[in-house]
Parts: C-alpha cells; sequence; structure tokens
C-alpha cells in the first residue's frame, strides 16, 4: 500500500509551484503562454519554497501539471521565490527544510462473492496511506526529493527496514533555453522514469488523473511505469519537449549492481492554438543484473527490461471548462526473466481517459476506457471502464470517487474481487 501513496506525492511534488511573478515575471509568462492553467491542489513544501499557491503548475486538479510546471521540474526544484535564502560561496539554500504531512483515507469495495476478501465486504483504509515530504532547493544548481513513510515493513528479500521509499536530487544546468541534467534516483513504486517525466498519460506511476491507474492508464497496467527502479537519468528538457536516457535496474535499497539497463523516454511539447500539447515515446530494452544476495558469489540474477509505449495528451479549455485528455498504446513482451511480462505471450493495451472541469477549479468529473490482451492462452481480454470525480474541500484537500466496471474473456470465470469496484478517497496536504 505504502507505493502507492507515493505514487500521489510523487504526481504532487514533480507539478509544484512556481515562483512569484514579482520576482520571475518574465519566465512566468512565457511558461505560462504554452498553457494557461486552473486552480488546482498544493503540495505545501514546494508551495512555501515558491511563496505561491499551485495554480500556476497544475492542470485543474493533482497530480497533472501545465507548462509552468513542467518548466520548474525542468529546473530541478531549484526555483524560489521570496523565501529566505542562505547564501554564501558555492552555497544557496532556502532559509527553511520545506516539509508536508500528506495523507490519504479511502473506503473501497468490491462485488466479489469471496468473504474473505475484505474489499468485497467494504474496506475502511484509515489511513491507506501516510508519508512526509522533503524537497526543494539545495543549491544553485541542486534540487531534490524524499519520500518519507511514517510506516513500513522490511524488504522481504534483504531484511532491511526502509522508509526512504523514494528519493532523487537533479543536478541540473541551463544551456541557452535547455535545460540538462544528472538525476541520481530511487524509488519503491515510480518505474524506470521516476527519473524524470513531464507528460500526463501515465507513463510514470506517480503523474496520474484517477487513483485506480491500472484500470485508466495502458502503462500503468502493464507495469512500464511503475515499479522498483534505481539508477541514473540523463536529461535535456525546454519549452518544447523533453529527453530522458537513463540507466536503471529494477530494484530498491542497497544491493550489488552489475549491470544497469537502458531506458529512453522522449516527448514533443508544442502548443497548438490554446492547446498544450504533448505527444511521446518510451522504449525499454536490454537487461539489468544485479547480486540480490540469493545465490553463490559471483553469480547475477538478470531482469529482462523490454517494452515501449506511445502515448499523447491535449489540456485546454472547452468553452469556459478546462478539459485534458490522455491516451497510451504500450506493449510488453513475453520474457521468462521480464520484470514486465514473465508469462509465455506479448501483452498489450491500449487506454483513453479524459477530466472535465464541470466547476472550474472545484469540481471535475473523469471518464476513461481501457483495454488490454493479458497474454494468457484464456482469459485474456480484460477492459475496465472508469467513471468518477474529483472536489475540492480545499485547496490542499481533495475528494475523490472512482467507479470501476471491468469485462472481457478473464471475467467468464468469477475473480476473487469481482468486476466491479468502488473506491471514495480523502487527500490533504498540510
Amino acid at each position: 500500500m505504502t507505493s502507492n501513496l507515493y505514487g500521489r506525492l510523487q504526481g504532487f511534488a514533480v507539478q509544484a509551484c512556481g515562483v512569484k511573478a514579482n520576482s520571475l515575471a518574465a519566465f512566468l509568462l512565457g511558461a505560462l503562454s504554452l498553457g494557461m492553467a486552473t486552480e488546482s491542489q498544493a503540495v505545501p513544501a514546494f508551495a512555501r519554497q515558491t511563496g505561491m499557491a499551485c495554480a500556476g503548475c497544475h492542470f485543474q486538479t493533482y497530480p497533472g501539471i501545465n507548462a509552468f510546471g513542467r518548466a520548474f521540474k525542468a529546473s530541478g526544484f531549484t526555483l524560489i521565490g521570496d523565501q529566505s535564502k542562505i547564501e554564501g560561496d558555492d552555497l544557496s539554500l532556502p532559509g527553511v527544510l520545506n516539509a508536508s504531512l500528506v495523507t490519504k483515507f479511502r473506503y473501497q469495495k468490491t462485488n466479489g462473492s469471496d468473504k474473505t476478501s475484505a474489499t468485497n465486504t467494504g474496506q475502511l483504509q484509515f489511513p491507506d496511506e501516510a508519508a512526509l515530504l522533503i524537497g526543494g532547493r539545495a543549491g544553485e544548481h541542486v534540487g531534490f526529493l524524499l519520500e518519507l513513510g511514517t510506516f513500513g515493513e522490511a524488504d522481504t528479500s534483504t531484511g532491511q527496514f526502509n522508509l526512504f521509499g523514494s528519493f532523487k536530487m537533479p543536478i541540473t544546468y541551463k544551456v541557452g533555453a535547455t535545460d540538462l541534467s544528472v538525476i541520481p534516483f530511487t524509488t519503491d513504486g515510480g518505474g524506470a522514469g521516476y527519473g524524470f517525466e513531464q507528460l500526463n498519460t501515465g507513463a510514470q506511476r506517480f503523474q496520474r488523473v484517477g487513483e485506480d491507474r491500472s484500470a485508466l492508464m495502458a502503462q500503468q497496467y502493464l507495469g512500464l511505469g511503475a515499479g522498483s527502479a534505481e539508477g541514473f537519468a540523463f536529461v535535456a528538457a525546454n519549452s518544447m519537449g523533453f529527453v530522458n536516457v537513463s540507466l536503471w535496474a529494477p530494484n530498491h535499497g542497497n544491493l550489488a549492481v552489475k549491470g544497469l539497463a537502458p531506458y529512453v523516454r522522449a516527448a514533443w511539447t508544442p502548443s497548438l492554438g490554446d492547446w498544450d500539447a504533448g505527444l511521446g515515446v518510451q522504449y525499454f530494452s536490454g537487461k539489468a543484473k544485479a547480486d540480490d544476495g540469493t545465490l553463490p558469489a559471483g553469480n547475477v540474477v538478470e531482469y529482462a527490461t523490454k517494452g515501449w509505449a506511445v502515448d499523447g495528451q491535449l489540456q485546454g479549455d472547452v468553452g469556459s471548462l478546462p478539459l485534458g485528455v490522455y491516451a497510451a498504446y504500450g506493449s510488453a513482451p513475453a520474457d521468462p526473466n521480464s520484470v514486465f511480462n514473465s508469462s509465455a505471450f506479448d501483452r498489450t493495451a491500449w487506454s483513453i481517459h479524459g477530466q472535465l472541469g464541470v466547476l472550474p477549479r472545484m469540481a471535475t468529473v473523469i471518464l476513461g476506457y481501457r483495454s488490454a490482451d493479458r497474454g494468457t492462452p484464456t482469459g485474456n481480454t480484460d477492459n475496465a471502464l472508469t467513471v468518477g470525480g474529483t472536489y475540492q474541500l480545499a485547496q490542499n484537500v481533495q475528494l475523490q470517487l472512482n467507479h470501476v466496471e471491468r469485462s472481457g474473456s478473464r471475467f467468464d470465470t468469477p475473480q476473487t474481487n469481482g468486476d466491479r469496484q468502488t473506491t471514495l478517497m480523502l487527500f490533504s496536504a498540510f
């Protein structure tokens, strides 16, 4: 459960707010020209650093970001507003350590007949997850983000107890209009893209619309945008897009890494009239090697890391109502050593979903459809229809309701948790 909140946290964090307009007005105007944002939630760790609410960075609700949110992320979380700084030779720190406490309470109900499954009777998950988020500027060219769980359990493979769910430290320099970054990272659930991601399509677990990620997004269903990961991201980003080349292993914590696999992510983010657009591709290849302590000395575990996806998004206004539309198609080839698909058949999925602000800055509706081939000889089709919405109780408190109807040959045989799921969630950050 813990890594699922980390998904929410990172979704908020990487969409952190911008700087005060009175100190960086030109930068703000240039970034916002690619796509105006409506009111949205703020993670106070970054709001405290920048001195403004997060409407400048988020599109509608967390965790989706707009053009200015992408610019803040590309800067390595270093932009600062009126907050005091401690400065000296090769030193530029905020006057305080910026932090937030994030909590998530859920009620979840599935319709399976097996009453030994808690969600079939209706489960109150209180708190479902909770974590301390610390992040922001560590220097003029260095930022950081740490997600510290308030509870956890020992890793079953290493026996280690680790509350550090995810951490990364962007080291960023600007060359002309482009930010160049090297980002060491580790995550228990964010996947290879945790180092750097800017689209809201589900390419990375912590940056999405809607709570049930596998029902809404193809990459999340296939596992391409989630899971344990650690490595280094090498990134070039500007207002027109980004390229992320990462070397990574599907592990989290202390391991003897013998070889890293390549992950390539590229996206184009143009402005199409009044619409903020994005079109991207993800490509996983090669193998990662590690000594996980279970084999004789000198032997390693090999992880095949093969898969790909294409995705796109449009964010703008229909009349006076903000609308975001997100689509993706992906594949995870079969391989007995694959971290994505160890079955005998390839797995594929496509998805499309949207969020419409029916009461701008207050309430949205969500509608999505995902279709998948599970890569099994029988019961291989697995489809999901999602309807839901969000309501802002306060700028930092959101109520979200999602209902999922599943169909396809997988459900010709009754499943433990049935084919329906309803989730009511209260999310807060302060």
